[in-house]
């Protein structure tokens, strides 16, 4: 084991990829940085106790006590909902996140769901199961509206990725006034969702979820939609009122809906949702990339330069104080 490491690799795994492998791939990026990875609990005190940055899930809270020399933890989760930030706060600890990392796969998985929609491939699949040669009607994608929810870095890429497409575009961020990619950009006020969804073809919802956003899509919304309409939901399960997206799918109130998150999450197997035929689901994968600890070691390894140099840490959560 490592004695007075630079980096600490925390032993809980991500998305079932090795911790080893993102050890080894931040070796790499930082040949000069002595680089350990804790295999046990024993091991992640001891070796928490002497480094100057962690990297992990989250900390355990008891671990601040002794960590004195730590400046930074870098979450290796776009969220920290769940890291003691309050704590880490109190001893001066940077906090980043990995946010950015899958937005290239959310955003070509959401295209994909769209495109499924848009040219009925869900139907050619079913009839291919059933050894059914008959034709079937597909939709064009071109000349459709799609409003994207959250213009963050997944809802940027989904933007990006539609340019080649000939669509509208309609963007929701908190604030609109700062305008977007997006050919229109509105709020999240209930007048401003209420406007795009009436004009909506595909919605994608790419944003946080929150207060503000807790149930962003429910009865009303999905009553302004038109019939045609499909939701992506490529973000979070509580965005949506899970009760009321069944009623729209079941009762034509919506064309259909492409899932990769659920509330409940991981969706029952008695679940309405997983018999409805025009509804897709995925279990939560949009955002796996072969390249995930490259991108995040290359977010951590700015990171570590930076706190010697001064310069801006890159995904900061939480800025790292003196004293």
């Amino acid at each position: 084991m490592s004695t007075n490491p630079d980096i600490v690799v925390l032993r809980e795994g991500t998305e079932g990829l090795s911790m080893e492998s993102y050890a080894e791939t931040l070796r790499g990026r930082l040949p000069e940085r002595t680089i350990a990875l804790a295999r046990t609990p024993a091991a992640e005190r001891e070796l928490v106790s002497q480094a100057r940055v962690v990297t992990g899930i989250t900390i355990e809270e008891a671990m601040l006590e002794y960590a004195d020399f730590l400046e930074l933890f870098a979450c290796t989760f776009a969220g920290t909902d769940h890291v003691p930030m309050d704590a880490l706060a109190d001893h001066g600890v940077a906090v980043t996140n990995a946010g950015g990392i899958h937005a290239p796969g959310i955003a070509e998985q959401s295209i994909a769901n769209m495109l499924v929609f848009a040219r009925n491939l869900h139907e050619g699949w079913r009839r291919k199961q059933n050894g059914e040669w008959r034709h079937f009607q597909s939709h064009e994608f071109t000349d459709s509206t799609v409003t994207v929810v959250g213009l963050g870095s997944i809802g940027q890429q989904i933007v990006t990725r539609l340019e080649g497409f000939d669509v509208e575009t309609i963007g929701i961020r908190y604030t609109p006034s700062k305008g977007g990619p997006t050919d229109e950009v509105l709020g999240f006020e209930a007048d401003d969702v209420h406007e795009a969804f009436s004009r909506s073809d595909y919605v994608v919802l790419a944003c946080p979820l929150n207060d503000t956003t807790r149930g962003l899509v429910g009865e009303a919304e999905l009553a302004t939609l038109p019939p045609n309409a499909v939701v992506v939901n490529a973000a979070r399960g509580g965005l949506i009122d899970t009760d009321a997206l069944v009623s729209a799918l079941q009762f034509n109130g919506i064309r259909g809906a492409a899932l990769d998150v659920t509330d409940p999450e991981p969706l029952p197997g008695d679940h309405p949702l997983w018999d409805l035929e025009n509804c897709l689901i995925t279990p939560h994968t949009g955002g796996h990339t072969p390249k995930h600890w490259d991108r995040l070691a290359d977010i951590v390894a700015h990171n570590v330069r930076a706190l010697e140099s001064g310069d801006a840490l890159e995904n900061a959560v939480l800025e790292p104080t003196s004293g």
